[in-house]
């Protein structure tokens, strides 16, 4: 199995960046894909991006040139860079990995875009 712990959250300005972060315990990190999700107040939790074991990468229309999601295998650590936040990111932001078909979550990290 695999615990996720997401951090890096907190209270931004509009047009302000942010780096999340997911750790991940145990030892099968490397080989699987690693994706990204938020959940504003009142709204289905959508998917974001995701970045596969080899370093591919897909990103939601909304956030593409200005989100960038990348790895470090060493540590075991997805990262999630925020640029040019817009009130609408505002969200719990959540990391994901599917593993023999079981989806793992981790706890969420707050993100509010606000002047």
């Amino acid at each position: 199995q695999v615990q996720l712990v997401e951090s890096g959250g907190g209270l931004v300005q509009p047009g302000g960046s942010l780096r999340l972060s997911c750790t991940a315990s145990g030892s099968i990190f490397s080989f699987y894909a690693v994706s990204w999700y938020r959940q504003a107040p009142g709204k289905q939790r959508e998917w974001v991006t995701t970045i596969s074991s080899g370093g591919n990468t897909n990103y939601q229309d909304s956030v593409k040139g200005r989100f960038t999601v990348s790895r470090d295998n060493a540590k075991s650590t997805a990262y999630l860079q925020m640029n040019g936040l817009k009130f609408e990111d505002t969200a719990v932001y959540y990391c994901n990995m599917n593993i023999r078909g079981y989806n793992y979550w981790g706890q969420g990290t707050q993100v509010t875009v606000s002047s």
